[in-house]
């Protein structure tokens, strides 16, 4: 007996756009993803064997899905719901979060969504915010680009840093340091001279912003800045000596900082060939996220920066120094909990 012909599929292009919307991004639970591309490849007229073999899963998975689309189109590739109350959020609201998740940022200063900004926006509970996400694999607050280390002894320089964080040298302060030509959080809107003169060049705007130097002690979660207009190797060298000075003279100062190249210079060098007692860790290239200041300087952008809203640099540099100051009241220290082995095997995966 001949087998019976599949269900036609035709799509929308809402639905094709959302299907590969589904399927393409990386944020999107597997399942969901799957059952996108055999839709998609279902709408090519091509039979459940072949979509079968091209997607490594059996013709029955197909059938099953291609029935389920064209019954309940988009919300038939969800899972069913389970015995249980009776639900109180209807199709049309899941569809309103997931599509203000995937099309839409948010309105306010932060830069993706949250399950509290997200509920607000929705008019739902933050509970049921983070249900959806859930069930559908949604995660706005991953990044979606991943910059992999090309440095030879990358597993070397991770396995230093992190036994540093892991098990700091006694009678020792363990500083990770950074420098950021920041916070260019100057309202360019606002960059103009009187009414009788011309705006400010793109140039003259563009230095609107101040470097600021900063050590995080990483037990404590205090940090020790500087603000500076400029990035010289002569500005990094005093902000050196002013951690020299500021630690006591008794313990040993691991310095963990990144591969700038201002971080390598001979003065530097011999700076530190006069201070036996500091010690630099360098982190692998594009490694950023090996440091734990850079997460202090996150906290920073989001909780201070995050918004255009000052119209000089001097309101700049003064915003900053009152928000180190507020953190210096309840400093919080990052604590760091992956080995060396769990990054090593995480890497791997990434690559195969």
């Amino acid at each position: 007996m001949p087998n019976p012909k599949p269900l036609p599929v035709v799509l929308t292009d809402v639905e094709r756009q959302v299907l590969l919307g589904w399927a393409r991004r990386r944020t999107t639970a597997q399942a969901l993803a799957l059952r996108s591309r055999i839709v998609l490849a279902c709408a090519e007229n091509l039979s459940n064997g072949r979509i079968a073999e091209e997607l490594a899963t059996s013709r029955n998975t197909v059938s099953k899905w291609r029935a389920r689309f064209v019954a309940d189109r988009l919300q038939g590739l969800s899972d069913e719901p389970r015995p249980g109350a009776p639900r109180r959020i209807t199709d049309e609201q899941v569809e309103t979060v997931i599509l203000k998740t995937l099309e839409e940022a948010p309105s306010g200063p932060e830069t993706h969504w949250s399950t509290r900004s997200m509920a607000s926006a929705a008019g739902m509970s933050q509970t049921a915010v983070s249900r959806i996400w859930r069930a559908y694999g949604l995660t706005p607050h991953l990044a979606e680009t991943w910059q992999l280390s090309t440095d030879p002894l990358f597993i070397d320089k991770v396995r230093d840093i992190a036994g540093i964080y892991l098990d700091p040298p006694r009678y020792a302060l363990v500083l990770a340091v950074d420098e950021q030509t920041a916070p260019p959080a100057l309202d360019r809107a606002a960059l103009v001279l009187p009414a009788t003169q011309a705006p400010l060049s793109r140039s003259r705007a563009r230095r609107g912003a101040t470097g600021l130097f900063t050590a995080l002690d990483v037990g404590s979660g205090a940090v020790l800045t500087e603000q500076r207009r400029k990035r010289a190797e002569r500005d990094f060298l005093r902000f050196l000596t002013t951690v020299d000075h500021a630690v006591p003279a008794g313990l040993d100062l691991h310095l963990i900082c990144d591969n700038d190249a201002g971080h390598k210079t001979e003065a530097v060098r011999r700076w530190l060939a006069r201070r036996p007692r500091c010690h630099v860790h360098f982190a692998p290239t594009s490694s950023s996220w090996s440091i734990l200041v850079e997460r202090w300087c996150t906290e920073l952008t989001r909780r201070r920066l995050s918004q255009p809203v000052h119209q000089a640099v001097v309101e700049l540099e003064a915003d900053l120094r009152a928000w180190i100051s507020e953190w210096h009241t309840h400093p919080k220290a990052f604590v760091w909990t992956r080995t060396t082995t769990q990054i090593r095997d995480a890497v791997t995966a990434y690559c195969q």
